[in-house]
């Protein structure tokens, strides 16, 4: 298995060689090691069974031509991804709060202050439609599961459980989704 975009912790490697799994994380911040490779994911000339891309694919310009190369790493595409565009005001509201909260308790949240400020530095990312579009068009879709999102950005100890439930309950929209597609016969 590859993880593409596996960062400077190593992604689900770890997890996937526990697991049993021979995996390989690339990324241009990938940590030292055998099983990790500093570089982008366009440059990789092996094959593999399957390609994990974990809150990378937002980010992957041209978008199209990314997909084609994932298509020919592997035929199976496992996708973690976010839908930062459907991020509403009560969404924004629920997350910035829990964010200062944590943050005057004297946790660190790992994620943005201010959603308003992350956007603005990140101008040129996909929509999640968009990505959805594009993966439909390369892939027979297998699975789009939606969920809940900030609490990695937040890290406390409750914050997924209160997320899931605020969402569950309608307060606003999950921004968290899995995806999983098998590559179209050429």
């Amino acid at each position: 298995m590859l993880d593409v975009g596996c960062g400077d912790r190593g992604g689900v490697v770890p997890a996937l060689v526990e697991a049993g799994y021979d995996a390989f994380g690339i990324d241009p911040r990938a940590p030292a090691g055998p099983r990790y490779r500093q570089g982008d994911f366009r440059d990789v000339e092996e094959e593999f069974d399957a390609v994990v891309a974990g809150r990378l694919l937002h980010h992957v310009h041209p978008l199209g031509g990314g997909l084609e190369r994932l298509a020919e790493l592997a035929p199976l595409l496992l996708v973690d991804e976010l839908a930062w565009d459907l991020i509403d005001a009560g969404a924004q509201d629920w997350y910035e709060g829990q964010y200062r909260m944590l943050a005057a308790a004297g946790s660190e949240p790992k994620g943005p202050r201010s959603l308003d400020e992350w956007r603005a530095q990140h101008p040129d990312i996909h929509p999640h439609d968009v990505l959805l579009d594009a993966l439909r068009a390369r892939y027979d879709e297998r699975a789009l599961e939606w969920g809940p999102y900030f609490h990695r950005w937040l890290g406390g100890p409750s914050s997924e459980a209160l997320e899931q439930t605020l969402t569950g309950a309608g307060a606003f929209p999950a921004i968290g989704w899995h995806w999983a597609g098998v590559r179209r016969m050429r």
